[in-house]
């Protein structure tokens, strides 16, 4: 058994996740348009129609744009908390009952040989979860949109084959950058976003024997850069022991451009 995933794209502007097994494929989050979706999945060579499901971790429109026009298109099921459901009701438009599954905060599914944990995380929406993929005995993670990584998040997470892990800002940016102070307080509060270096301090507590590929994520556009964000994160890695390049890889997402489909 085994799993393979392409970070579809991540940042600011939208993200989504594909995971596939040898019996089911799965989407995480669709923060696109149906017809942009649909064109990432071109560039993966893969078919929306055959997703066993899309997984849900919060309302905010980064995340659930493309979620109704995909459910009612290809008649899919979608999986999210109670609570992030009524936030979405009225975001996404009419999604039949049927279609519509509960997944709880804190719970395992499993679809297969594959079991799909959710996990809380510290973000301003009404119950935001993100997923640990469980499959032969491996783990690939997603973890972003969390103002901090908790002692309880890093055990459940904890070395992982593979983590598609939040760089949202540099601090300094952030800080000098043209957002208004509210909007950066936001972000830098526990319900906020990680930055670079609190992304690589939590990083080098999880990082284990068993991990191979870390991926940058949810970069912010206007306060981060991918050579800012990877040379922050190695840095900082490195201060605490770790070597990018030995013990692990580290890797780019991309706002519009698919990620290699990878095994874990």
């Amino acid at each position: 058994m085994s799993l393979s995933y392409s970070v579809l794209a991540s940042g600011s502007t939208g993200n989504a996740l594909y995971v596939e097994s040898d019996e089911h494929s799965f989407l995480v989050d669709a923060g696109f348009s149906g017809k942009q979706m649909e064109a990432l999945f071109a560039q993966i060579d893969r078919d929306i129609s055959k997703l066993t499901g899309i997984f849900v971790t919060h309302e905010h429109s980064d995340h659930i744009k493309g979620i109704g026009v995909l459910a009612r298109k290809y008649k899919l099921p979608v999986y999210a908390n109670e609570l992030t459901w009524r936030a979405m009701d009225g975001l996404v438009g009419e999604i039949p009952l049927d279609q519509k599954f509960i997944f709880n905060m804190e719970t395992v599914k499993s679809f297969g040989a594959t079991d799909i944990e959710s996990f809380g995380v510290s973000h301003d929406a009404a119950e935001p979860m993100f997923y640990v993929f469980h499959d032969g005995g491996k783990k690939l993670v997603l973890i972003t949109d969390t103002g901090y990584v908790s002692d309880r998040m890093k055990g459940i997470i904890s070395n992982a084959e593979a983590y598609i892990f939040e760089s949202n800002h540099d601090v300094q940016m952030l800080r000098m950058g043209r957002y208004p102070w509210n909007i950066k307080r936001r972000i830098l509060s526990d319900v906020g976003h990680v930055s670079n270096e609190d992304a690589a301090i939590a990083m080098s507590e999880v990082i284990g024997d068993n991990t191979k590929r870390v991926y940058l994520a949810h970069l912010s556009l206007d306060n981060n850069m991918k050579d800012l964000a990877r040379m922050s994160v190695t840095q900082t890695l490195q201060s605490q022991g770790l070597i990018v390049g030995e013990q692990f890889e580290l890797y780019d997402t991309d706002p519009k451009i698919p990620t290699i489909l990878t095994a874990v």
